[in-house]
């Protein structure tokens, strides 16, 4: 017999927002865009990732918000619903076509998760070991103390556990009573801890070079590879091509205006990519830190820096880096619930299940899965693919290919293969203005996702490879 469940829906504009904007913040925002940002020249990588954002990322969010919202289902069959109801013979508008977005956006959330937690299960790891003084030493003491503990057959299990269940207890609750809630709780936190520390950096001494580097363009270091970079980090930090937008979009109801929403979902995460490298770059330059540090800028730089850079004032040093990794922990908590939404939906309506026995259905997988990724990054047998760890590969894979495809898809399948009617009715629905306006907006929105959007993704596509 056949679970019966009323599908959720956000119950207000400011939980749309905020959820949504959850969504997207993240690690990639805390810790890859800052790295990104000081090995490609600072301001200018700035400047040149939010112009990708405008013309990429604004786009392809507003596409899945249409599907997610049209379709009003789990990622898996959202598209080939939408398919069916514009009627279209071609290829895009193939049953098997829409089908494989979907799935595909499936299995992307699923590998994502399971390494993702991962990571996350680090951040509260580190915010332990903040508090009990663990983190105070050298940065020879730092490197081999991460990976000691990166590599250990137990304690990031542990941790890996302890972060998917306390995503698990949110979603279980629901749309309206457990993301919404949980988002206009941790959303405003997140701000909060934010600026505190971006305050707090930026009274350091020697702070103004870091402030200079981050605010003040050079472009005379801009390149191809730059331009690729910024978007390619425009495409990561949205969390597009993954299933969660379209997810959290059909618990959309008719009057959210899908534009406006997007852009306020972006600008929050750029807003707060941005107080990330203010955060950052006035520590790292005022105790002589290289900005361009790489991915372990988070775990073995920064707690260097923090320690230099307090070290006359050890207490507040202390608080800053047991408040740096609260504030990360509740970034990887906020994306780390969308993921595991997506998989929850997927559950509950394909395998007609309850949605705390769908949930759990997630969660006992999720674990599993990224218990076998945290084991990998030991140099275990049996754990590797392709030379690489699971961690490693299931990084890539998802980084590098499904992502970008995902993206890449989804735009060919909504600009061509969607009909207008559809595209027009849910980009203006809840939108107002007048008639030359939307005709301009939607002949824009159109252009965007046929031609710019396809090209922009295919080149971050071949760039990976070496390409271009």
């Amino acid at each position: 017999m056949e679970h019966k469940t009323e599908r959720g829906n956000f119950g207000s504009k400011l939980g749309v927002i905020l959820a949504t904007a959850g969504s997207a913040v993240g690690l990639g925002n805390i810790w890859r865009f800052p790295y990104m940002a000081g090995e490609n020249g600072g301001a200018a990588f700035i400047l040149i990732y939010l112009v990708c954002v405008l013309l990429l990322g604004i786009p392809c969010m507003v596409s899945e918000f249409i599907v997610g919202r049209r379709g009003g289902t789990n990622a898996s069959r959202v598209f080939s619903k939408v398919a069916m109801e514009s009627g279209r013979k071609s290829l895009f508008g193939a049953h098997l076509f829409p089908k494989f977005i979907g799935y595909m956006g499936i299995l992307t959330g699923f590998l994502i998760i399971s390494y993702y937690a991962v990571v996350s299960g680090w951040c509260l790891q580190y915010v332990y070991a903040s508090a009990a003084g663990e983190l105070s030493g050298d940065v020879n003491y730092i490197t081999k103390y991460f990976e000691d503990f990166s590599s250990s057959p137990l304690l990031p299990v542990v941790w890996t556990v302890v972060i998917l269940v306390l995503s698990h207890l949110i979603i279980c609750r629901g749309v309206s009573g457990g993301i919404e809630k949980a988002s206009k709780l941790l959303m405003p936190l997140l701000f909060v801890l934010l600026l505190l520390l971006v305050g707090s950096s930026c009274l350091l001494p020697g702070a103004s070079k870091g402030i200079s580097f981050l605010l003040k363009p050079d472009f005379s270091g801009i390149n191809r590879g730059v331009f690729l970079g910024a978007l390619g980090q425009a495409f990561f930090s949205l969390s597009i091509g993954m299933g969660a937008l379209s997810t959290y979009a059909s618990y959309f109801n008719r009057k959210t205006n899908l534009v406006s929403s997007a852009v306020q979902i972006s600008l929050v995460d750029s807003l707060v990519a941005i107080l990330a490298g203010l955060m950052i770059f006035p520590a790292a330059f005022s105790v002589g830190v290289s900005p361009g540090s790489g991915p372990s800028l988070v775990f073995i730089t920064l707690p260097n820096v923090f320690s230099q850079a307090f070290a006359s004032m050890p207490t507040v040093g202390w608080a800053v880096a047991l408040l740096f990794y609260v504030l990360l922990s509740l970034a990887a908590l906020t994306s780390l619930m969308s993921l595991h939404e997506v998989l929850t939906a997927f559950c509950v309506e394909e395998l007609h299940v309850s949605r705390n026995r769908g949930t759990l259905i997630v969660t006992v997988l999720a674990c599993v899965v990224g218990a076998f990724c945290s084991l990998s990054l030991g140099g275990r047998e049996g754990l590797s693919i392709a030379g690489q760890s699971l961690f490693d590969a299931f990084d890539f894979v998802t980084g590098q290919i499904m992502l970008p495809l995902g993206g890449f898809l989804t735009c060919l399948f909504l600009g061509w293969g969607v009909s207008k009617r559809i595209v027009r009715d849910e980009l203006f629905t809840g939108y107002g203005g007048s008639e030359a306006s939307r005709q301009l907006l939607f002949s824009v929105f159109l252009f965007l996702i046929r031609v710019v959007c396809p090209i922009a993704i295919a080149a971050i596509f071949l760039h990976q490879f070496g390409v271009i």
